[in-house]
């Protein structure tokens, strides 16, 4: 009796030929077959490049550098192939900051809500990350005279109904009073008055 899969010899009343373990039940109905030469179609990655010959040197690399491809040759510089832990650094999010330049010289960085005055208070069980104090000797802006904030990438500012109010110039746009209370988004290059004072935004 005779494996129809790798030809070799098996006992009488044998299941399972012991040298390729294919079932052998059936193997008196059809002749003994010959085994298949081909090489099986995953490629063995360790034994293919042991048969390479030496790869040709490319300028500025060492032939043990050089990436080949399945037939042995240099890829072309369109198939260079970098390793991931030699790509370049995604970049980091951009971060849209805000800075207020004001009339008295003074600029701050906008680092999130804040309140804007001569001396400026916040609110019982308010909270905000900064008080910008505007020096002014004429005692036109108000103590708390107005609020700034952001919402997502956008900055806004609401009037703290201050004695003598605030009006918006956008770059390029008409000038807006501010109506107490309320929010109004500023965008960079708008002048932001408050009474003889001012601030621009950037």
């Amino acid at each position: 009796m005779i494996c129809r899969v790798c030809g070799a010899e098996l006992a009488e009343g044998t299941l399972f030929c012991p040298m390729c373990g294919s079932s052998v039940t059936s193997s008196r109905l059809r002749p003994p077959e010959v085994a298949d030469q081909r090489p099986s179609d995953t490629s063995i990655i360790s034994e293919r490049v042991a048969e390479r010959p030496p790869a040709p040197a490319v300028a500025g690399r060492f032939p043990d550098e050089v990436l080949l491809d399945e037939d042995g040759l240099p890829p072309t510089q369109a198939m260079t192939i970098v390793p991931v832990e030699q790509a370049p650094p995604a970049h980091p999010p951009v971060q849209h900051r805000y800075t207020l330049s004001f009339s008295t010289g003074d600029v701050v960085e906008v680092s999130g809500s804040g309140l804007v005055g001569r001396r400026p208070i916040t609110q019982p069980g308010e909270h905000v990350d900064q008080l910008v104090v505007v020096s002014d000797p004429t005692r036109s802006v108000s103590k708390t005279h107005l609020e700034f904030g952001l919402e997502g990438d956008e900055l806004w500012i609401c009037d703290r109904y201050s004695g003598n109010g605030t009006i918006a110039h956008p770059l390029g746009g008409v000038p807006r009073q501010c109506e107490a209370g309320r929010r109004y988004r500023v965008t960079r290059g708008t002048r932001v008055e408050i009474g003889d004072q001012w601030f621009d935004v950037s």
